[in-house]
């Protein structure tokens, strides 16, 4: 693949940048794209009308796969959207999580069918597969004609409308791509339709080669379900163990496995500026919340700073290193991201880009709490013992 430039960056940002590539293909084995326009959108406000534009601009098609789609007016105007595509002759297909997406109106699913929507529910719950339940597609992927997608953590629902403004509306960040990564997000797409027994044929034929349309170098990830250890844990790793300076983690889901604790220890421990930024007082899994927070004091004790945001629930899943590198995705820190739900990752080489997110992280701050290790190093007995009854089902956090 043709490398091209990477930015009009100073020679030393520069360098660092083409070392994160040559340690994250080593690594993971999959090639950076360059060419790649790389659009943050933060919150519902941003993040909708960008989405439901697309997909009334579409043409040929549409693929939509999402973990999440619930209620509320956003979840009728995608269906309405996907719907009117669908009977103007735009090939509409839909993935929906059968555990994720099971709160969403049997009313739009029929409105989407009755247009020739062609909806797949990945994964229904059967009785003698069990082990399907366990192992779900926590990916929310959208794209449109073949050239422009979306990817983050953001699910159609209610929750997500709006700026952030009060515990109604969530945080987070989603990402619009242009260029050659979009093939790395059509694969995600196509790898969770065949496996529902779905044809594909010829129904590409139509995608023409994406040509170069920004600046931004693109490493594109999808991973599914392991035994122990996946592709996601293994980014996290060499991310971690890479970085110099700093490390910016904003994640909704903070379950790390103990290896995953020590190598955040070690980064601190090594000088490196590590910070974390968690939901505070609202949050959508009040257990998963209370799972994680064992580790918090050693992890402080390490110099890994945490922050809690307080407005609303945090939801956004990105990391940024050295202000170099970002990972941005539907990957959380936690066991269910890093061993058994399908995920979607991008790492991002664009300096404007990372400084952006890292702009983000400090806005958000402001509306922090800094966590303080004395809260956490005796917790009382009721604590504990909460603690203690979590931690038996730590791994299907």
């Amino acid at each position: 693949m043709t490398q091209g430039r990477l930015t009009d960056a100073a020679p030393e940002e520069t360098g660092r940048a083409q070392e994160y590539q040559r340690v994250l293909e080593a690594a993971l084995g999959i090639p950076f794209s360059a060419g790649n326009r790389v659009k943050v959108l933060r919150n519902g406000i941003e993040i909708f009308p960008a989405m439901l534009s697309a997909i009334r601009q579409a043409q040929h098609s549409v693929e939509l796969l999402t973990f999440i789609y619930w209620k509320g007016r956003i979840a009728h105007e995608f269906a309405d959207a996907l719907a009117e595509r669908a009977r103007a002759g735009v090939r509409v297909r839909v993935i929906l999580d059968a555990v994720g997406a099971l709160a969403m109106p049997k009313t739009l699913v029929e409105t989407m069918r009755d247009a020739g929507v062609d909806i797949l529910w990945f994964r229904p719950p059967v009785r003698w597969k069990v082990w399907h339940i366990d192992n779900r597609t926590h990916r929310k992927v959208l794209i449109c004609d073949g050239r422009i997608a979306f990817t983050g953590g953001v699910g159609i629902a209610e929750e997500w409308e709006g700026d952030a403004r009060n515990p109604s509306e969530w945080r987070d960040t989603h990402f619009q791509i242009e260029g050659p990564a979009v093939y790395g997000l059509q694969a995600a797409f196509v790898d969770n339709w065949i496996e529902g027994d779905r044809p594909i044929r010829n129904d590409f034929t139509y995608i023409e080669a994406l040509e170069p349309v920004g600046k931004s170098r693109v490493q594109v990830m999808k991973t599914s379900a392991a035994v122990n250890w996946s592709s996601i844990a293994t980014l996290f790793h060499v991310l971690l163990t890479t970085a110099r300076r700093k490390v910016r983690i904003t994640t909704a889901y903070f379950v790390p496995s103990p290896a995953t604790v020590r190598l955040l220890q070690e980064t601190a421990r090594r000088g490196v500026d590590v910070q974390v930024m968690l939901p505070g007082p609202y949050h959508d899994h009040r257990v998963a919340q209370l799972a994680q927070q064992t580790e918090y004091a050693p992890m402080m004790a390490a110099g890994v700073r945490i922050w809690a945001y307080q407005p609303t629930m945090l939801h956004a899943k990105i990391a940024t290193v050295d202000d170099t590198v970002a990972c941005v995705g539907s990957a959380n820190f936690n066991h269910r991201s890093m061993s058994k739900d399908d995920e979607i990752a991008l790492l991002v080489l664009d300096d404007e880009i990372v400084a952006e997110l890292d702009r983000h992280f400090e806005e958000d701050r402001v509306h922090c709490e800094e966590l303080a290790p004395a809260a956490y190093r005796r917790p009382g007995l009721l604590r504990r013992m909460q603690r203690s009854a979590v931690n038996l089902f730590k791994q299907q956090m």
